[in-house]
């Protein structure tokens, strides 16, 4: 112990930024790993840090005080912090290359996703223009009613018909009477009942039409995450041991929609992995699986056929209003089997 004192004493900051140097990468690994980019105090990262056995002490450190800590960590960039009447909150900054990829990927998706709606709302503008093309509409002429002799009566024929043997009366100096004209607008608008059908037909087309966009667009619909509980999924990665290389498990919890909870299905072991290092598990065919992305996302389905020369498969939706509906041309990573 007094050598080693001598050794310290000799060159003290040597000693002093390595303890530092450690005592920030454990603080910080012990922040990314529990608390992710979570606000927290920063108390409660120190206790929890002070309580393993083999902790680095702070006063082997550069920092005097946890509050000098947290104000070096806001200066250098590592952590967002502030200052409340509770005391100082500490916020993990994730400088992580796959991290900051993911999120681009998500703002791309969510950019897209307004482009469709933009798109689709003039698709329907589109839709209305064409159909309003064509339709004439009556519009009637408005004539100013003049009466050069004030004595004069004005007189109105409200029947119907006109008989031959009844004169019609005489009322030149008022123009044409604006009620005669009624009969021949409703001959106009009871028209042949094919001009009608048509107009049906049109407004039935243009409905098809949106119907058939919606479906387009619900079937590109895809997201960037597919972990979903129940299922069924394999492991591809060596990080975590030969004996869990390529076994299968069941996602027993999803966190933060990228990472998964399983379970092993032969050793019944437990792990937390990314869904980077897992892929999804076709069932024999007439089993149940679950359909993980795409516009039917969330479905149970049956497996109808596989079609291995373009790694895609025929299903069957077994649930939901779509329930009997056949969906061709499924990708393998966009379904999996049921636990």
């Amino acid at each position: 112990h007094q050598r080693q004192l001598l050794l310290a004493s000799e060159n003290p900051q040597q000693f002093m930024d390595y303890f530092s140097e450690e005592f920030r990468n454990e603080f910080l690994e012990l922040l990314r790993r529990r608390f992710g980019t979570k606000r927290v105090h920063n108390n409660v990262i120190y206790n929890e840090y002070i309580s393993h056995r083999e902790h680095v002490h702070m006063n082997a450190t550069m920092w005097e005080t946890l509050t000098d800590f947290t104000k070096w960590l806001g200066r250098e960039g590592l952590c967002k912090v502030d200052e409340t009447p509770k005391g100082w909150y500490i916020q993990y900054i994730d400088r992580d290359p796959e991290t900051i990829c993911r999120q681009q990927e998500l703002e791309k998706k969510k950019k897209q996703e307004l482009d469709d709606e933009e798109r689709n709302a003039k698709f329907i503008e589109e839709l209305v223009r064409r159909g309003k093309e064509g339709k004439e509409e009556a519009v009637p002429v408005f004539t100013e009613l003049k009466r050069e002799n004030e004595e004069e009566k004005v007189a109105f024929n409200l029947n119907k018909g006109q008989c031959a043997s009844t004169p019609a009366p005489k009322s030149s100096s008022l123009g044409p009477n604006p009620l005669q004209a009624i009969p021949s607008v409703k001959r106009k608008e009871s028209g042949p009942a094919s001009s009608s059908e048509t107009k049906d037909k049109k407004k039935k087309s243009a409905l098809d039409e949106i119907m058939e966009f919606e479906e387009q667009k619900k079937r590109s619909l895809r997201r960037d995450h597919w972990l979903h509980t129940g299922i069924v999924v394999k492991l591809i990665t060596k990080k975590l041991g030969e004996k869990y290389y390529k076994r299968k498990a069941v996602i027993k919890e999803v966190q933060e929609k990228y990472t998964a909870i399983i379970k092993m299905v032969d050793s019944g072991d437990k792990l937390k992995v990314d869904q980077t290092h897992l892929e999804t598990v076709i069932p024999a065919p007439g089993k149940k699986l679950l359909v993980v992305n795409g516009g039917y996302r969330g479905n149970e389905a049956i497996l109808n056929s596989i079609h291995e020369q373009s790694f895609s498969a025929t299903i069957i939706i077994d649930s939901g209003p779509l329930q009997g509906r056949k969906v061709e041309s499924v990708q393998y990573e966009d379904i999996s089997k049921l636990a």
